[in-house]
């Protein structure tokens, strides 16, 4: 199977490469699993809700407009950028009671740490007995037509599509898994493709030469997987 390793929490030392991410989706990506997340949060009536490594908010955001309250929590810089309350927190020692949050979401995370389940322990103990969580990780054949331009692609992550049913179901009962494979990306030219490599991970000059390599436009099929599981009250 190989070894699974841990994407790099490059947020603060490399915020252009986050920044192109974000840019690189706005402009050629359709869905994304936040509004999901949040509408059955909504329909739910949990609150509040932790939003765990929430960046600069986007979930946090949704639910703001359908009036409900949310905490973000991310280790980088830029949850300053989310709605109030926000607090710059590791996800594995958590800055909250036990018990005080009707859901949790940790929504593109847990892939950054090599042992995602201490992490899932906190996220649990800060729960309510019978509230939900929600996940969500990228498959290890993500972007499948990039391959040849993505380092290490098919490799397992510490926490990704195939693994994440199995790894959340060791703290928590998991409920539900959708899981994706369909094109919901096009980059029109190489240009696009840089951008979208760089958001990646991959070094400004390291984007356009691979983006070279890449035939333009191109449909890039997104694949991962949401899973929720519930904290059962006993």
């Amino acid at each position: 199977m190989g070894v699974r390793k841990a994407v790099p929490v490059d947020y603060d030392d490399d915020p252009e490469r986050f920044a192109a991410n974000l840019t690189a989706k706005a402009r050629y990506a359709s869905g994304d699993v936040h509004p999901i997340v949040a509408a059955r949060l909504v329909a739910e009536g949990a609150s509040p809700i932790l939003d765990a490594g929430g960046g600069t908010g986007p979930l946090a955001r949704l639910l703001a407009d359908a009036g409900v309250p949310a905490v973000v929590a991310d280790i980088a810089e830029h949850v300053r950028q989310a709605p109030r309350p926000a607090v710059q927190a590791d996800a594995r020692a958590l800055p909250f009671a036990d018990a005080v949050f009707g859901a949790v979401a940790g929504l593109w995370m847990l892939y950054h740490f090599a042992d995602p389940i201490p992490v899932l322990r906190e996220m649990r103990r800060v729960l309510r007995p019978g509230g939900l969580l929600a996940v969500s990780a990228p498959s290890r054949r993500n972007d499948p037509e990039l391959a040849a331009v993505l380092p290490d692609w098919g490799a397992p992550l510490s926490f990704d599509a195939e693994s994440a049913p199995a790894v959340v179901g060791e703290v928590l009962d998991v409920v539900a898994v959708t899981s994706w494979d369909e094109p919901m990306l096009r980059l029109p030219d190489r240009r696009a493709v840089a951008l979208y490599l760089r958001g990646r991970g991959l070094a400004e000059a390291a984007a356009r030469d691979a983006a070279l390599r890449v035939e333009a436009p191109v449909r890039v099929t997104k694949r991962g997987a949401l899973v929720w599981a519930v904290r059962r009250c006993r």
